[in-house]
């Protein structure tokens, strides 16, 4: 798919990502589209179902594989405002999903690419085409911006931006 295509598609992640604020979630967004269509979306809701494995990844493949039919995502992508950890990189492996691509870079739990790189595992039964930094500023400011409401700003300090727009300090465990 073209770059264009990729940006309108993690533009929805976004999206959903910023409804995840409404419950005081990290906000992460994801989209499984098949064919230029949306097959399921869904962002994190942790704190809202009081499920560690609630997130957007793992809700969105769900979605997707009862609207498909199948737990076998042939033919989709799965776009995600941040870098999957182990836990959704593995979900992505075993839904035999061809392409993943998302925005911001997990440098402390990325299982795709950057701590680890799960997806493209040789001794896995399936490897996973990876794009990698699509709207990473606008996915990696959502995140930022979320951790820095949350951190205690000593007297008189404005907080600056952490890390850089695509790489966050800290991202799915809350503690930056």
């Amino acid at each position: 798919m073209s770059q264009l295509t990729h940006k309108v598609w993690m533009d929805r992640a976004l999206a959903e990502a910023k409804l995840a604020l409404a419950h005081d979630d990290v906000p992460v967004g994801a989209v499984v589209v098949q064919g230029g269509r949306v097959v399921a979306q869904a962002h994190n809701r942790r704190e809202v179902e009081a499920d560690p494995t609630a997130h957007a990844e793992i809700l969105a493949l769900r979605a997707a594989a009862q609207a498909l039919g199948s737990w076998r995502l042939d033919g989709c992508s799965l776009y995600v405002t941040l870098e999957p950890c182990t836990m959704c990189a593995g979900a992505v492996v075993l839904a035999r999903l061809p392409e993943l691509v998302y925005g911001a870079v997990d440098p402390k739990a990325g299982a795709a690419g950057s701590l680890f790189d799960l997806v493209r595992e040789p001794r896995l039964n399936h490897r996973v085409q990876v794009v990698t930094g699509v709207l990473a500023e606008e996915c990696g400011a959502v995140l930022r911006t979320f951790f820095q409401s949350r951190r205690p700003q000593p007297a008189g300090c404005r907080g600056g931006a952490a890390g850089t727009a695509a790489t966050l300090p800290a991202t799915r465990g809350g503690v930056a």
